[in-house]
């Protein structure tokens, strides 16, 4: 039995030229089809590139996806996976100095904070108001948005758009 379809986004934010190629050679594997990616040049950072990719694919892509890019060197990038029948959606985000963010979402794109994890904040803290919001940041992965703000602003004007049958 087939898992269900998901479907999302690769946002690239930021890759040095000669990587484009390794990238999408990467995001093929992940999909198990060959890709190719529409690269923009990154007006945030000399000399890189960006792109957006929406995909379809297995339950599970957007790991995938981000597993296979996760750790090189001067790449900056998040996968998206919208929830689907019996799964939730994620969201993941890597910056070459931070490394990867994962955090799972909700149906309308919101991250959520599992149960245990603001049990944990909340303990860390005690009564100390500016750990629980540090802690509760940490969670949300504030660091990793904060840094890929800039990179996500200089795509605001891409001409991409998603169409798809409904009913």
């Amino acid at each position: 039995m087939t898992a269900p379809n998901a479907r999302g986004v690769l946002y690239v934010h930021s890759a040095p030229r000669a990587l484009c190629p390794h990238i999408e050679w990467a995001a093929g594997r992940a999909l198990e089809r060959a890709v190719n990616f529409s690269w923009d040049d990154q007006p945030v950072l000399k000399g890189s590139q960006r792109a957006e990719f929406y995909w379809e694919g297995p339950q599970g892509s957007g790991a995938q996806l981000a597993s296979s890019l996760r750790g090189w060197e001067h790449l900056r990038f998040e996968v998206t996976e919208d929830p689907s029948a019996g799964s939730d959606g994620g969201r993941w985000m890597h910056t070459p100095d931070l490394g990867i963010f994962f955090a799972q979402t909700d149906t309308v794109g919101n991250m959520v904070i599992p149960e245990d994890r603001v049990r944990y904040a909340m303990e860390l803290a005690g009564s100390d108001a500016f750990e629980l919001h540090r802690e509760l940041r940490l969670a949300l992965g504030q660091a990793w948005d904060d840094e890929l703000e800039s990179f996500r602003h200089a795509g605001q004007d891409s001409a991409v758009v998603w169409l798809h049958k409904v009913g």
